[in-house]
């Protein structure tokens, strides 16, 4: 454990990692209107008076009058304009804030969601930029957006916000609580300051409540004085103070192995709730921790999964003693009260050994301590769990500390005409040393108790006696006896610290080598494999993971081998942890019937997965002292599966902001393009009552038949981002395939020469003729749109080295260079040319989807000789058709 006088390294750490950033001030309200964006204006012009660059980013006024005369004298960075689903909407200009980079910069609504196209889907990562930047932050909020009490006050208001913000944002920040009694906000919505009348007459009737508004106003107030409290503690904890520094409550409850430790768990529980404040259920592991028998275990496991049902914080902590661990604990968590229970012990006990409340009360000041009876203690349970160092020893420890005392004596005896005996009674002191250091306590006291025996029988006068004529003699004994009795005691503590110090490290190197083992990983099916692997290695049980799929209930996603086996019981037990999001099966207090143990994997408000732990007849699935192990491995675990679930769903929502683009894009290019070939059609239509003649005919078919192609595309466009398209594979002759390609786009031709240079021994292709069709339609519309007037355009076929590739070559500007293959995206136009007006983007892009989905490829380049582009479609060996008469293509 820390020690509270020296300053927290994760503390400094936190600090030093604020060292260039911008400062955060929020202020939080309880309910629209309570005044928040009025006081963050009132803070900032108090900063423009005295000097401060302060500029405005987004301030929203709601039309309230003196919101809005507070704005006046503001610089005002001005708003970007996002186009969404044919509305404009206006946000916060990121960019321009940056490039204009004050000293403060006034953002309201913290909660806010970005228009779909943003650089951050929301205002809160918005704001992490400019702190990043250095620049300071004024912002607002009301409490419902916070994430961790969405849920809370939907309980009561019946109202679920959408847009929130994580608790993290919120742990670094300045919190200033703007508040107003219930029954004076009331007055402002009926008198319009909030909303507008019929909104307000709603808005009371429902959210606005003087119930509601009251316990919002208290969840404010005290989720600012947790803020507050963090902040506190992270300070003192920096600076390496002292002292409880109570800004709120925090209790501590120290739970065993006795029995009746679950009434001091339900007794904290009590006293948490009655004061509101955050607790820890602790227990402190020492050596006697090893000798716990069975039923110690399954005690202790089910007190510490009480304490985790009942809402506690669990911790585990090795120290060389109770009282130690205890006092050690309370003063790193700061706890302002402590519960710990008192077994009956008899008076002979208490003199012997003293009274653990008593010292504890005299080495924890500033802390409440409760003392509660334990009923349900009796005698402490047989131990059957020994460890070669533990209890009264092993047989061969004695046996190795006689060799040694014997070793020594044969030593001294040797070395007697050269050693006085002040000297000979020291070398007994390395027996006892090393019978302490490694096989405990007892068999170093009896390393002294021989040491001291074979000393006064060899080597004090009268010699072959016990008896001691010389009284220095006497005193020599004594000292050697003492000094034996003390290092042994020395050396067992040493060794009882080191072995919780590799008991520590150990857990620390299986933490450490799980998580990184698991972050190497990309794929999710290798991780959940991985994490059952691991975990069975380290607790030596089959382990399997679970997770819901529809119509199908649970199913195991991965196993650490193929033996295992669930029955019904099995899988309603893992049904109810991933639910409930709490433990269930064998040594939970839920369906303990099953054979397993199952641990829920969960992520913020919901769970992932499961992981289930086998008994394997050898008794509870995980030891209580292994299971805060247990408890890290899962929670490392679902942050990874958690990251693969937020890729899946950044990937989803990528995809509907590019459903989103395209169809704004779509109605913006309906809007336009529909609009010019039909004005054609329209005009020409209006001369027939002059008399047609044969040029407005054939505008009306040219435009038309450009309309046409233009809705067609639409159409094909529609098809492929739905994946309807059904091909209808045969042989077509290319040659024909062309002809008929030039023939139906000749009007969009006008003006080129188009030369036909496809050889008429061609092979066929397999292919869909319509998709084909539509592929050269666009490719030759695209030429003619882009090739200079009055140029010819080519159209190519070449069968070479085993392939068939076909080309439509225009003279003109040619493609930017290294933006070759940007050109088949959707909606792609070259901005910079006047050509591109009469174009939709869309063509290149129908040819690219239509071409993959045929197996042809599509390549865009600039010609040989520099005098335009190329387009070639290449069919591969695979859709030549090789003729059966001279087997040969």
């Amino acid at each position: 454990m820390t020690d509270p006088g020296r300053p927290s390294p994760d503390a400094l750490l936190r600090q030093a990692a604020q060292e260039g950033r911008g400062t955060l001030k929020i202020f939080l309200g309880a309910a629209p209107g309570v005044g928040k964006t009025y006081e963050m204006l009132s803070d900032g012009a108090a900063q423009r008076r005295d000097g401060v660059d302060v500029v405005i980013g987004v301030v929203e006024t709601h039309g309230r009058g003196e919101t809005e005369a507070l704005v006046r004298g503001y610089e005002i960075v001005p708003r970007r304009d996002a186009p969404y689903e044919g509305r404009t909407l206006h946000e916060m200009d990121l960019d321009a804030i940056l490039a204009r980079a004050p000293r403060l910069v006034l953002v309201d609504e913290l909660a806010h969601s970005n228009a779909p196209g943003s650089r951050h889907p929301k205002r809160y990562q918005d704001v992490e930029e400019l702190l990043a930047a250095g620049i300071h932050v004024y912002s607002t909020i009301n409490i419902q957006h916070i994430e961790s009490l969405n849920d809370i006050v939907a309980s009561f208001t019946r109202v679920r916000v959408r847009e929130t913000v994580p608790d993290s944002v919120l742990e670094t920040a300045e919190i200033e609580v703007v508040d107003i009694p219930p029954d004076e906000l009331i007055e402002r919505l009926k008198a319009g300051k909030v909303y507008l009348p019929e909104e307000a007459t709603r808005a009371l009737s429902h959210f606005f409540s003087k119930s509601n508004l009251s316990a919002l106003r208290e969840l404010a107030l005290r989720r600012a004085a947790q803020a507050v409290d963090a902040q506190m503690l992270d300070h003192v904890r920096a600076l390496g103070v002292g002292g409880t520094w109570a800004g709120g409550e925090r209790i501590v409850v120290a739970i065993s192995e006795q029995p009746g430790a679950d009434a001091l768990v339900r007794a904290a529980k009590r006293i948490a709730d009655a004061l509101r404040g955050p607790w820890t259920a602790v227990f402190i592991e020492t050596s006697r921790s090893q000798n716990f028998s069975p039923q110690d275990h399954r005690r202790l496991a089910q007190t510490i999964t009480l304490a985790t049902q009942l809402g506690a914080q669990i911790a585990t902590v090795p120290a060389t003693s109770v009282l130690d661990g205890l006092t050690t604990f309370v003063t790193e968590a700061r706890a302002t009260q402590l519960i710990v229970g008192k077994s009956q012990r008899s008076r002979w006990f208490e003199l012997w050994h003293g009274s653990v409340v008593d010292r504890l009360v005299r080495q924890t000041p500033g802390v409440a301590v409760h003392v509660l009876p334990i009923e349900g203690a009796g005698p402490p349970a047989p131990r059957r769990e020994r460890r070669p160092h533990g209890g009264w020893g092993s047989l061969a420890g004695y046996l190795w500390t006689a060799a040694m005392v014997a070793g020594v004596t044969f030593a001294g005896r040797a070395l007697l005409h050269i050693l006085d005996l002040g000297n000979v009674a020291l070398l007994y002191l390395l027996p006892v040393m090393a019978a302490a250091s490694l096989f405990g306590l007892r068999t170093g006291l009896f390393a002294g108790l021989a040491s001291s025996l074979a000393y006064n029988f060899l080597f004090l006068p009268p010699v072959g006696t016990l008896s001691i004529n010389n009284p220095e003699n006497v005193i020599s004994v004594i000292v050697l006896l003492g000094t034996a009795i003390v290092t042994s005691q020395l050396t067992s503590r040493v060794r009882s610290q080191a072995d919780l110090a590799a008991a520590s490290a150990r857990t620390n190197a299986a933490l450490a080598g799980f998580l990184r083992k698991l972050t190497a990983l990309g794929d999710r099916e290798a991780v959940e494999r991985a994490i059952c692997d691991e975990i069975a290695r380290l607790f030596g049980r089959e382990v399997v993971m679970l997770a819901p799929v529809e119509g199908q209930g649970m199913v195991v996603q991965a196993a650490s081998g193929t033996g295992y086996q669930l029955d019904t019981m099995d899988l309603a037990a893992a049904q109810w942890a991933f639910d409930t999001r709490a433990p269930a099966g064998k040594g939970s207090g839920t369906l303990a019937a099953s054979e397993w143990l199952f641990q829920p994997l969960s992520a913020g408000d919901h769970a992932l997965a499961v992981i289930g732990l086998s008994d394997e007849a050898a008794g509870d699935p995980v030891r209580p002292d292994q299971l805060p192990l247990l408890m890290n491995l899962v929670d490392q675990a679902a942050l990874v599966l958690q990251r693969f679930r937020l890729e899946a769903e950044m990937r989803d929502v990528d995809a509907i902001r590019t459903r989103d683009r395209l169809r704004g894009a779509l109605l913006s290019s309906v809007s336009h393009d529909l609009r010019t070939p039909l004005t054609s059609v329209m005009a020409a239509a209006d001369q027939l009552d002059h008399g047609a003649t044969p040029e407005l005919i054939e505008t009306i078919r040219s435009e038309a038949a450009r309309l046409n192609r233009f809705v067609s595309n639409l159409l094909d466009m529609a098809r492929v981002e739905a994946g309807a398209l059904k091909l209808n594979i045969e042989a077509i002759d290319l040659s024909d395939a062309v002809t008929g390609a030039a023939h139906d786009v000749r009007g969009a031709l006008q003006g080129h020469e188009v030369v036909l240079d496809v050889p008429p021994d061609l092979p066929l292709v397999r292919a869909d003729p319509q998709l084909l069709h539509h592929c050269l339609l666009n490719l030759l519309d695209n030429a003619g749109r882009y090739g200079d007037p009055g140029t010819p355009l080519v159209i190519r076929g070449e069968h070479r080295f085993g392939v068939l590739q076909l080309s439509v070559l225009d003279e003109g500007p040619g493609l930017p260079p290294g933006q070759e293959q940007l050109v088949f995206e959707t909606f792609r136009r070259f901005e910079g040319s006047d050509r591109a007006a009469g174009g939709t983007g869309l063509g290149l892009a129908i040819v690219k989807a239509f071409a993959d989905a045929m197996g042809i490829a599509v390549e865009a380049a600039n010609r040989d000789d520099g005098r335009g582009a190329r387009f070639s479609l290449t069919f591969p060996a695979g859709l030549i058709v090789r003729s059966t008469a001279t087997g040969a293509p």
